[in-house]
Protein backbone atom coordinates (compact mmCIF):
# COMPACT_ATOMS: atom_id res chain seq x y z
CA UNK A 1 0.00 0.00 0.00
CA UNK A 2 1.12 3.49 -0.55
CA UNK A 3 -1.39 6.26 -0.65
CA UNK A 4 0.14 9.62 -2.29
CA UNK A 5 -1.00 11.24 0.68
CA UNK A 6 1.56 10.23 2.37
CA UNK A 7 4.11 12.24 0.88
CA UNK A 8 4.30 15.40 3.25
CA UNK A 9 6.03 18.35 2.67
CA UNK A 10 9.33 17.36 4.89
CA UNK A 11 8.87 13.43 4.75
CA UNK A 12 6.70 10.30 4.33
CA UNK A 13 4.07 9.83 7.09
CA UNK A 14 0.77 7.80 7.35
CA UNK A 15 -1.04 4.76 8.82
CA UNK A 16 0.03 1.54 8.79
CA UNK A 17 -0.88 -0.35 7.40
CA UNK A 18 -3.97 1.19 5.46
CA UNK A 19 -2.22 4.36 3.96
CA UNK A 20 1.69 2.70 3.50
CA UNK A 21 2.55 -1.27 4.63
CA UNK A 22 6.27 -3.10 3.46
CA UNK A 23 5.49 -2.85 -0.23
CA UNK A 24 5.22 0.66 0.25
CA UNK A 25 8.46 1.28 1.73
CA UNK A 26 10.22 -1.32 -0.84
CA UNK A 27 9.16 1.15 -3.49
CA UNK A 28 10.48 4.06 -1.62
CA UNK A 29 13.60 3.03 -0.68
CA UNK A 30 13.62 1.22 -4.58
CA UNK A 31 12.33 4.55 -6.17
CA UNK A 32 14.98 7.13 -4.01
CA UNK A 33 17.82 5.03 -5.04
CA UNK A 34 16.27 5.14 -8.99
CA UNK A 35 16.07 8.93 -7.93
CA UNK A 36 18.90 10.26 -6.96
CA UNK A 37 21.12 7.07 -7.57
CA UNK A 38 23.27 7.31 -4.10
CA UNK A 39 26.23 4.39 -4.16
CA UNK A 40 26.42 4.17 -0.81
CA UNK A 41 23.11 4.98 1.80
CA UNK A 42 21.85 4.42 5.56
CA UNK A 43 18.98 3.15 7.06
CA UNK A 44 17.78 3.22 10.75
CA UNK A 45 14.57 3.14 12.05
CA UNK A 46 12.74 3.70 15.48
CA UNK A 47 10.57 1.46 18.28
CA UNK A 48 6.87 1.78 16.96
CA UNK A 49 6.42 -2.10 16.44
CA UNK A 50 6.05 -1.69 12.83
CA UNK A 51 9.37 -0.50 11.90
CA UNK A 52 11.68 -3.26 12.14
CA UNK A 53 9.50 -5.15 9.06
CA UNK A 54 9.17 -1.30 7.21
CA UNK A 55 12.94 -0.41 7.59
CA UNK A 56 13.68 -4.32 6.43
CA UNK A 57 11.75 -3.64 3.52
CA UNK A 58 13.18 -0.16 2.54
CA UNK A 59 16.67 -1.93 2.40
CA UNK A 60 15.20 -4.53 -0.23
CA UNK A 61 14.62 -1.75 -2.06
CA UNK A 62 17.67 0.60 -1.83
CA UNK A 63 19.50 -2.61 -2.55
CA UNK A 64 17.64 -4.00 -5.29
CA UNK A 65 17.92 -0.58 -7.03
CA UNK A 66 21.98 -0.86 -6.42
CA UNK A 67 22.97 1.19 -3.70
CA UNK A 68 24.90 -0.71 -0.20
CA UNK A 69 23.12 -0.06 2.58
CA UNK A 70 23.97 -0.01 5.95
CA UNK A 71 21.91 -1.09 8.83
CA UNK A 72 22.03 1.59 11.32
CA UNK A 73 19.55 -0.49 13.44
CA UNK A 74 17.53 1.31 16.57
CA UNK A 75 18.64 4.80 16.49
CA UNK A 76 17.43 8.18 17.17
CA UNK A 77 16.76 10.41 13.85
CA UNK A 78 19.92 12.28 14.66
CA UNK A 79 22.14 9.02 14.67
CA UNK A 80 21.40 8.72 11.31
CA UNK A 81 21.98 12.63 9.72
CA UNK A 82 25.42 11.84 12.08
CA UNK A 83 26.50 8.76 10.07
CA UNK A 84 25.43 10.15 6.90
CA UNK A 85 27.25 12.90 7.17
CA UNK A 86 30.28 11.11 9.33
CA UNK A 87 30.83 8.11 6.98
CA UNK A 88 30.20 10.38 3.70
CA UNK A 89 27.43 8.23 2.50
CA UNK A 90 25.45 9.03 -0.27
CA UNK A 91 22.27 9.43 1.55
CA UNK A 92 19.47 7.65 4.24
CA UNK A 93 16.39 6.71 5.40
CA UNK A 94 14.93 7.03 9.13
CA UNK A 95 12.13 4.45 9.48
CA UNK A 96 10.12 7.14 11.98
CA UNK A 97 6.38 8.48 12.48
CA UNK A 98 8.32 10.76 14.63
CA UNK A 99 5.85 12.65 17.37
CA UNK A 100 2.88 10.93 15.78
CA UNK A 101 0.84 8.43 17.36
CA UNK A 102 1.37 4.80 17.24
CA UNK A 103 -0.91 3.96 14.43
CA UNK A 104 1.94 6.19 12.24
CA UNK A 105 5.21 5.00 10.35
CA UNK A 106 6.61 7.22 8.02
CA UNK A 107 10.30 7.48 6.87
CA UNK A 108 12.88 11.27 6.75
CA UNK A 109 14.71 11.04 3.57
CA UNK A 110 17.90 13.17 2.95
CA UNK A 111 21.03 13.10 -0.16
CA UNK A 112 24.38 13.33 0.91
CA UNK A 113 25.65 15.87 3.96
CA UNK A 114 22.44 14.85 5.52
CA UNK A 115 20.31 17.07 2.91
CA UNK A 116 16.75 16.75 3.46
CA UNK A 117 14.52 15.41 0.83
CA UNK A 118 11.29 17.53 0.82
CA UNK A 119 8.51 18.05 -1.47
CA UNK A 120 10.29 20.52 -3.68
CA UNK A 121 13.62 18.76 -2.94
CA UNK A 122 12.70 15.55 -4.91
CA UNK A 123 10.50 13.73 -2.81
CA UNK A 124 7.46 14.21 -5.06
CA UNK A 125 9.91 12.46 -7.97
CA UNK A 126 10.29 9.67 -5.38
CA UNK A 127 6.51 9.52 -5.15
CA UNK A 128 6.13 9.18 -8.57
CA UNK A 129 8.34 6.83 -8.99
CA UNK A 130 7.64 4.67 -6.42
CA UNK A 131 3.86 4.47 -7.56
CA UNK A 132 4.57 3.81 -11.20
CA UNK A 133 6.87 0.81 -9.92
CA UNK A 134 8.47 0.42 -13.57
CA UNK A 135 12.49 -0.23 -11.82
CA UNK A 136 15.60 -0.57 -14.00
CA UNK A 137 17.44 -3.45 -13.99
CA UNK A 138 20.44 -2.85 -11.71
CA UNK A 139 23.01 -5.22 -9.95
CA UNK A 140 22.52 -5.44 -6.25
CA UNK A 141 23.96 -3.60 -3.92
CA UNK A 142 25.41 -4.99 -0.22
CA UNK A 143 23.58 -4.85 2.96
CA UNK A 144 25.91 -4.88 5.64
CA UNK A 145 25.22 -3.90 9.89
CA UNK A 146 26.81 -0.56 11.31
CA UNK A 147 27.29 0.41 14.42
CA UNK A 148 28.05 4.04 14.64
CA UNK A 149 27.65 4.68 18.64
CA UNK A 150 30.54 5.60 19.90
CA UNK A 151 31.74 8.01 17.13
CA UNK A 152 28.04 9.70 17.87
CA UNK A 153 28.74 10.34 21.61
CA UNK A 154 32.05 11.65 20.86
CA UNK A 155 30.31 14.05 18.08
CA UNK A 156 27.38 15.37 20.86
CA UNK A 157 30.25 15.68 23.45
CA UNK A 158 32.43 17.74 21.47
CA UNK A 159 29.39 20.69 21.92
CA UNK A 160 30.19 21.24 25.67
CA UNK A 161 32.97 21.15 28.06
CA UNK A 162 32.03 18.35 30.08
CA UNK A 163 34.72 19.34 32.91
CA UNK A 164 32.83 22.95 33.54
CA UNK A 165 29.24 21.22 34.34
CA UNK A 166 28.09 21.09 38.15
CA UNK A 167 26.27 19.23 40.14
CA UNK A 168 22.76 18.84 38.39
CA UNK A 169 19.46 17.25 38.83
CA UNK A 170 17.31 16.70 35.51
CA UNK A 171 14.59 15.09 35.02
CA UNK A 172 14.29 13.89 31.41
CA UNK A 173 10.68 11.79 29.93
CA UNK A 174 12.19 9.95 27.18
CA UNK A 175 8.51 8.97 26.08
CA UNK A 176 9.02 5.52 25.39
CA UNK A 177 10.83 6.67 22.15
CA UNK A 178 14.03 6.91 21.23
CA UNK A 179 15.86 8.79 23.59
CA UNK A 180 15.49 6.15 26.04
CA UNK A 181 17.98 4.09 23.73
CA UNK A 182 20.06 6.78 22.66
CA UNK A 183 20.51 9.11 25.88
CA UNK A 184 21.91 6.42 28.34
CA UNK A 185 25.79 6.15 26.58
CA UNK A 186 25.67 9.96 26.59
CA UNK A 187 24.64 10.20 30.30
CA UNK A 188 27.31 7.45 31.37
CA UNK A 189 30.19 10.54 30.91
CA UNK A 190 28.14 12.76 32.54
CA UNK A 191 28.66 11.95 36.40
CA UNK A 192 28.04 15.33 37.57
CA UNK A 193 24.55 15.06 36.34
CA UNK A 194 21.61 13.38 38.42
CA UNK A 195 19.20 12.35 35.98
CA UNK A 196 15.86 11.18 37.10
CA UNK A 197 15.27 8.70 33.80
CA UNK A 198 11.35 8.69 33.07
CA UNK A 199 9.73 6.50 30.40
CA UNK A 200 13.41 5.37 29.11
CA UNK A 201 11.74 1.66 27.82
CA UNK A 202 11.12 1.75 24.03
CA UNK A 203 7.84 0.66 23.70
CA UNK A 204 5.92 1.44 20.04
CA UNK A 205 2.49 1.69 21.82
CA UNK A 206 3.47 4.68 23.87
CA UNK A 207 1.74 3.37 27.22
CA UNK A 208 2.14 6.34 29.01
CA UNK A 209 1.47 9.72 26.91
CA UNK A 210 1.64 10.09 23.09
CA UNK A 211 5.54 11.52 22.20
CA UNK A 212 4.37 14.78 21.14
CA UNK A 213 5.59 17.53 23.66
CA UNK A 214 4.26 20.00 22.11
CA UNK A 215 0.87 19.29 22.96
CA UNK A 216 0.23 20.36 26.91
CA UNK A 217 -1.62 17.49 28.14
CA UNK A 218 1.65 15.57 26.99
CA UNK A 219 4.10 18.04 29.03
CA UNK A 220 1.81 18.12 31.94
CA UNK A 221 4.19 15.11 33.26
CA UNK A 222 7.25 16.67 33.28
CA UNK A 223 6.17 19.73 34.37
CA UNK A 224 4.80 18.21 37.61
CA UNK A 225 7.61 15.88 37.37
CA UNK A 226 10.21 18.75 37.74
CA UNK A 227 8.91 20.55 40.26
CA UNK A 228 7.99 17.61 42.58
CA UNK A 229 11.92 16.33 41.85
CA UNK A 230 13.69 20.13 42.84
CA UNK A 231 15.03 19.76 39.86
CA UNK A 232 16.97 22.26 37.73
CA UNK A 233 15.39 21.85 34.80
CA UNK A 234 13.15 18.99 32.66
CA UNK A 235 13.72 17.82 29.19
CA UNK A 236 11.10 16.24 27.42
CA UNK A 237 12.26 14.15 24.05
CA UNK A 238 9.47 13.84 21.03
CA UNK A 239 9.24 10.24 19.39
CA UNK A 240 12.43 9.78 17.79
CA UNK A 241 14.43 12.41 19.86
CA UNK A 242 15.30 14.98 17.22
CA UNK A 243 13.58 17.22 19.30
CA UNK A 244 14.02 18.28 23.36
CA UNK A 245 11.63 20.71 24.99
CA UNK A 246 12.64 22.01 28.01
CA UNK A 247 11.13 22.54 31.67
CA UNK A 248 12.62 25.14 33.93
CA UNK A 249 13.29 25.31 37.40
CA UNK A 250 9.94 26.56 38.58
CA UNK A 251 8.10 23.91 36.64
CA UNK A 252 7.46 26.18 33.60
CA UNK A 253 7.71 25.43 30.03
CA UNK A 254 10.12 27.62 27.50
CA UNK A 255 9.02 28.10 24.48
CA UNK A 256 11.16 27.00 21.73
CA UNK A 257 11.80 30.81 20.06
CA UNK A 258 13.65 31.44 24.04
CA UNK A 259 15.40 28.61 23.93
CA UNK A 260 16.73 29.38 20.41
CA UNK A 261 17.77 32.43 22.18
CA UNK A 262 19.48 31.36 24.88
CA UNK A 263 21.10 28.80 22.67
CA UNK A 264 22.51 31.33 19.85
CA UNK A 265 24.07 33.29 22.74
CA UNK A 266 26.09 30.44 24.08
CA UNK A 267 27.28 29.48 20.54
CA UNK A 268 28.16 33.12 19.56
CA UNK A 269 30.35 33.56 22.63
CA UNK A 270 32.30 30.92 20.84
CA UNK A 271 32.22 32.31 17.91
CA UNK A 272 31.00 36.17 17.76
CA UNK A 273 30.11 37.05 14.69
CA UNK A 274 28.32 33.48 13.44
CA UNK A 275 25.09 33.68 11.62
CA UNK A 276 22.43 32.09 12.98
CA UNK A 277 19.07 31.25 11.38
CA UNK A 278 15.45 31.52 12.62
CA UNK A 279 11.81 30.81 11.67
CA UNK A 280 9.26 33.33 10.83
CA UNK A 281 6.90 32.22 13.53
CA UNK A 282 9.65 33.21 16.35
CA UNK A 283 9.63 35.96 19.03
CA UNK A 284 11.39 39.35 18.49
CA UNK A 285 13.61 38.05 21.25
CA UNK A 286 15.71 35.83 19.11
CA UNK A 287 17.16 38.39 16.66
CA UNK A 288 17.68 41.20 19.29
CA UNK A 289 19.57 38.25 21.31
CA UNK A 290 21.72 37.38 18.35
CA UNK A 291 22.34 41.22 17.99
CA UNK A 292 23.29 41.65 21.21
CA UNK A 293 25.72 39.02 21.28
CA UNK A 294 27.51 39.74 17.82
CA UNK A 295 25.66 37.32 15.71
CA UNK A 296 24.19 38.13 12.43
CA UNK A 297 20.37 37.21 12.50
CA UNK A 298 18.92 35.74 9.16
CA UNK A 299 14.79 35.02 9.30
CA UNK A 300 13.54 32.09 7.28
CA UNK A 301 10.47 30.16 5.92
CA UNK A 302 9.32 27.21 8.67
CA UNK A 303 10.90 23.34 7.72
CA UNK A 304 13.36 21.39 8.43
CA UNK A 305 14.07 21.26 4.54
CA UNK A 306 14.16 25.20 4.40
CA UNK A 307 16.04 25.93 7.70
CA UNK A 308 19.08 23.03 6.14
CA UNK A 309 19.74 24.58 2.97
CA UNK A 310 19.95 27.92 4.49
CA UNK A 311 21.95 26.73 6.77
CA UNK A 312 24.66 25.56 4.07
CA UNK A 313 24.27 28.31 2.36
CA UNK A 314 25.00 30.90 5.14
CA UNK A 315 27.66 29.11 6.55
CA UNK A 316 25.22 29.49 9.41
CA UNK A 317 26.97 28.01 13.08
CA UNK A 318 23.13 27.48 14.46
CA UNK A 319 19.27 27.52 13.58
CA UNK A 320 16.68 27.24 15.52
CA UNK A 321 13.06 27.10 15.36
CA UNK A 322 9.98 27.25 17.10
CA UNK A 323 8.92 23.57 17.31
CA UNK A 324 11.82 22.78 19.10
CA UNK A 325 14.13 21.98 16.01
CA UNK A 326 18.05 23.27 16.59
CA UNK A 327 20.42 23.05 14.35
CA UNK A 328 24.40 22.96 14.13
CA UNK A 329 26.72 23.46 11.53
CA UNK A 330 29.14 20.86 13.19
CA UNK A 331 26.48 18.01 13.48
CA UNK A 332 25.74 18.03 9.50
CA UNK A 333 23.67 21.14 9.43
CA UNK A 334 21.25 18.88 11.04
CA UNK A 335 19.06 18.56 14.21
CA UNK A 336 19.39 17.44 17.14
CA UNK A 337 18.03 16.45 20.48
CA UNK A 338 20.77 15.15 22.42
CA UNK A 339 23.21 18.86 21.96
CA UNK A 340 20.63 21.03 23.41
CA UNK A 341 19.93 18.68 26.20
CA UNK A 342 23.70 19.03 26.67
CA UNK A 343 24.27 23.03 26.17
CA UNK A 344 21.44 23.32 28.63
CA UNK A 345 23.50 21.45 31.17
CA UNK A 346 26.11 23.59 30.56
CA UNK A 347 24.29 26.62 30.54
CA UNK A 348 23.08 25.99 33.83
CA UNK A 349 25.75 25.17 35.31
CA UNK A 350 27.43 28.62 34.09
CA UNK A 351 24.66 31.07 35.18
CA UNK A 352 22.37 29.76 38.06
CA UNK A 353 19.07 28.89 37.53
CA UNK A 354 16.79 29.17 33.83
CA UNK A 355 14.02 30.56 35.27
CA UNK A 356 16.90 33.78 35.77
CA UNK A 357 18.21 33.25 32.41
CA UNK A 358 14.72 33.42 30.77
CA UNK A 359 13.13 36.31 33.08
CA UNK A 360 15.16 39.07 30.52
CA UNK A 361 12.91 37.54 28.04
CA UNK A 362 9.56 36.80 29.94
CA UNK A 363 9.54 40.26 30.82
CA UNK A 364 9.40 42.10 27.73
CA UNK A 365 7.91 39.48 25.23
CA UNK A 366 4.71 38.42 25.81
CA UNK A 367 3.83 35.45 23.36
CA UNK A 368 0.55 33.21 22.23
CA UNK A 369 2.00 30.07 20.70
CA UNK A 370 0.50 28.46 18.03
CA UNK A 371 -3.07 28.80 17.36
CA UNK A 372 -4.67 26.44 14.61
CA UNK A 373 -7.93 27.54 13.06
CA UNK A 374 -9.83 25.95 10.36
CA UNK A 375 -10.67 27.62 7.11
CA UNK A 376 -12.78 27.20 4.49
CA UNK A 377 -10.89 29.79 1.98
CA UNK A 378 -7.43 29.75 3.08
CA UNK A 379 -5.81 32.16 0.34
CA UNK A 380 -9.29 34.50 0.43
CA UNK A 381 -8.72 34.69 3.85
CA UNK A 382 -4.89 35.31 3.72
CA UNK A 383 -5.71 38.40 1.85
CA UNK A 384 -8.78 39.55 3.69
CA UNK A 385 -5.93 39.57 6.46
CA UNK A 386 -3.52 41.79 4.74
CA UNK A 387 -6.11 44.40 3.69
CA UNK A 388 -7.76 44.50 7.45
CA UNK A 389 -4.43 44.47 9.07
CA UNK A 390 -1.20 45.67 6.80
CA UNK A 391 -2.25 49.05 5.96
CA UNK A 392 -0.27 50.36 9.10
CA UNK A 393 2.27 47.56 9.60
CA UNK A 394 4.93 46.34 7.28
CA UNK A 395 3.75 43.23 5.34
CA UNK A 396 6.12 40.35 4.10
CA UNK A 397 5.49 36.92 2.42
CA UNK A 398 7.79 34.99 3.21
CA UNK A 399 5.82 32.42 4.67
CA UNK A 400 2.28 33.28 4.63
CA UNK A 401 1.67 36.25 6.15
CA UNK A 402 3.83 38.62 8.35
CA UNK A 403 3.05 42.03 9.71
CA UNK A 404 5.07 43.92 12.17
CA UNK A 405 4.33 46.94 14.08
CA UNK A 406 6.18 48.85 16.55
CA UNK A 407 5.01 47.25 19.46
CA UNK A 408 3.58 43.55 18.30
CA UNK A 409 3.58 41.22 14.96
CA UNK A 410 1.57 38.19 13.95
CA UNK A 411 2.51 35.74 11.34
CA UNK A 412 -0.52 33.47 9.90
CA UNK A 413 0.68 30.33 7.66
CA UNK A 414 -0.98 27.85 5.58
CA UNK A 415 -0.82 24.27 7.00
CA UNK A 416 0.59 22.07 4.27
CA UNK A 417 -1.52 19.40 4.88
CA UNK A 418 -5.23 20.95 6.07
CA UNK A 419 -7.40 23.52 5.60
CA UNK A 420 -5.80 25.80 8.66
CA UNK A 421 -4.55 29.08 9.41
CA UNK A 422 -1.35 28.70 12.14
CA UNK A 423 -1.56 32.36 14.17
CA UNK A 424 1.69 33.06 15.76
CA UNK A 425 1.73 36.40 17.51
CA UNK A 426 3.75 38.64 20.41
CA UNK A 427 3.60 41.72 21.92
CA UNK A 428 5.06 44.30 24.07
CA UNK A 429 2.63 43.88 26.88
CA UNK A 430 0.54 40.85 28.14
CA UNK A 431 -2.51 43.20 27.43
CA UNK A 432 -1.59 44.15 24.42
CA UNK A 433 -0.81 40.33 23.36
CA UNK A 434 -4.80 39.22 24.58
CA UNK A 435 -6.15 42.74 22.76
CA UNK A 436 -4.31 41.77 19.42
CA UNK A 437 -4.56 38.26 19.60
CA UNK A 438 -8.30 38.54 20.03
CA UNK A 439 -8.83 40.64 17.19
CA UNK A 440 -6.67 39.02 14.86
CA UNK A 441 -8.72 35.39 15.51
CA UNK A 442 -11.87 37.03 15.47
CA UNK A 443 -10.64 38.34 11.92
CA UNK A 444 -9.58 34.77 10.93
CA UNK A 445 -12.86 33.14 12.34
CA UNK A 446 -15.30 35.31 10.84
Amino acid sequence: MLDPTVFKAYDVRGLYPEELDEAGAYAIGRAYVEQFAPARVAVGRDMRLSSPSMAAAAREGAADAGADVLDLGMVGTEMLYFAVGDLELDGGIMVTASHNPKQYTGMKIVRGGALPVGGESGLLDVRDRARAGAWHRAERGAVREADIWDRFVERVLSFVDVSSLKPLRVVIDAANGMAGTMLPPVLERLPMVDVVRCYFEPDGTFPNHEPNPLLPENRAFIVEKTRTSNADFGVAFDGDADRCFFVDDTGDFVPGDFTTALFAQAILGREPGGKVIYDVRASWAVPEAIRAAGGVPLINRVGHAFIKQRMREEHAVFGGEVSAHYYFRDFSQADSGTVPFLLMCELVSRHGKLSAALAPFRERYFITGEINTPVADVPAKLAELEERFGGEGTVTHLDGLSVEFDDWHFNVRPSNTEPLLRLNLEALSRELMNEKRDAVLSAIRA
